[in-house]
């Protein structure tokens, strides 16, 4: 059997402790698949006191993780400490520097430096894999870079963000508002102590940014993505939802149109009988759609120690066995500058919730806004809330939720009449507006 791949784990979070864990419990079967052994050699962490789970006596500790990086005892480098610049982004060049190569699950490094990492992998000849940087357990990346090689993909979607996916899960099924499902997800550990970068959509545009060049062949592009988050979202939008048969989720969303690449992360209607609409709680799912395969849609754990950590070994059996593959599934010169398709110019459904003002004209100007753009209505409900008052006319003493539920048209179009409505003075708050998406 040929020498042992020799392993340092730069970072020893919840994933970086599960590694090292798998490799010790699967030493056996991972040398039987790989053809030599896998064994961690060093760590670097900033508490060497902190119990982990799992014996590291015997393996080497650095304070520092760039000299680990440097260390001629090993032989590839596991990046896990996260953050797009600063000490990530040092041990990752370090690493390529001295001619190794990395395994790393930091999405956002990747998507700020993908190319330029990769074009520096290149340069020394060795490998950058990245299989846990998107959706924890689920193979996404070698989906789209390797298993549909043969496909012209033309979108992927998905759901790629747990804690969203979970806190939209529980508002729906036990009527919660966002704050009080968030303070939940924070005790449970699925939420940061800030939660921004999760529920504000940048986790999801991340993830998409790379999953957007694996499919498309493009340079990464952060910037061009549209990112919203979750937290306008409120019960009554979801049992609305429920009521119309979808179900909302944040979805990232990258497809080719007319007009160039879209990219854009926002809470979306989704049909209730659709494969995405079924994956609830912390899971994340991924749909691919490609011209010879048709619709192939992935689901499994998206987050935790053990399923990224199942990844990561994805990758370093892959370098075990001598398996080389461009990092974004062809040589970084050849990857093409996207061009953008302005998020104006999308066009699909939307579902619009209004506050209204209850009173005489109110909907026959909503009414005249709306085909005055050429927008045409699908539904029209309106909900008087139990709670509400009625003054002595017979009309609520309040505004009334009125939804709005549109036929095919474009961003701009529904933005410029919204503004319009707001401007006539008849509804008592900004308008929600979520995208639907039909099958």
């Amino acid at each position: 059997m040929d020498e042992p791949l020799r392993i340092g784990v730069a970072g020893l979070g919840t994933v970086g402790a599960s590694v090292v864990r798998l490799v010790g419990d699967h030493a056996s079967a991972l040398a039987a698949r790989c053809g030599r052994p896998l064994v961690v050699t060093a760590v670097s962490a900033r508490d060497r006191t902190r119990d982990r789970g799992v014996d590291m006596s015997a393996v080497q500790w650095f304070d520092d993780p760039v000299a680990l990086a440097r260390s001629r005892d090993v032989d590839v480098v596991v990046e896990l400490i996260g953050g797009e610049d600063g000490i990530a982004k040092a041990v990752v060049e370090a690493a390529f520097a001295a001619g190794k190569p990395v395994v790393t699950a930091n999405k956002a490094l990747l998507a700020r430096h993908g190319a330029a990492l990769a074009a520096a992998a290149e340069a020394a000849g060795v490998g950058l894999l990245f299989e846990a940087s998107v959706a924890g357990g689920i193979p996404v990346v070698k989906t789209l870079r390797e298993a549909l090689a043969g496909n012209e993909i033309s979108r992927v979607s998905g759901i790629l963000n747990g804690t969203c996916n979970y806190i939209l899960s529980r508002m729906e099924l036990e009527g919660l508002t966002f704050d009080a499902c968030l303070k939940d997800a924070q005790r449970l550990g699925y939420a940061e102590a800030d939660p921004t970068f999760d529920v504000g959509g940048f986790d999801t545009a991340h993830k998409l940014a790379v999953l957007t060049s694996l499919a498309f062949g493009t340079e990464i592009d952060a910037d061009a993505i549209h990112v919203e988050g979750i937290s306008t979202i409120e019960p009554l939008d979801l049992k609305m939802a429920d009521e119309l048969g979808f179900r909302i989720k944040l979805l990232g969303v990258a497809e080719r149109t007319a007009t160039g690449i879209e990219q854009r992360v926002h809470p979306t209607m989704v049909d209730k009988a659709s494969s995405i609409a079924q994956v609830m709680g912390v899971k994340n799912a991924v749909s691919i759609a490609g011209d010879a395969v048709g619709e192939l849609t992935l689901v499994g754990p998206g987050a935790g120690g053990d399923a990224t950590a199942s990844s990561v070994l994805s990758d370093l059996a892959d370098l075990a066995r001598g398996n080389r593959v461009a990092p974004f599934g062809r040589p970084v010169a050849s990857l093409a500058k996207a061009e953008r398709a302005p998020m104006q110019r999308h066009e699909g459904g939307y579902y619009v919730r209004l506050a209204v003002l209850d009173r005489p004209g109110a909907a026959a100007s909503i009414a005249t806004r709306m085909a005055e753009r050429s927008i045409s209505l699908e539904s029209i409900l309106q909900r008087h809330p139990p709670d509400r008052p009625w003054d002595p006319s017979g009309r609520s003493a309040g505004p009334v939720p009125v939804v709005l539920m549109t036929y095919a048209t474009t961003e701009s179009a529904i933005r410029d009449a919204l503004d319009a409505v707001m401007a006539d003075g008849h509804i008592a708050e900004p308008p929600q507006l979520i995208r639907i998406e039909r099958p």
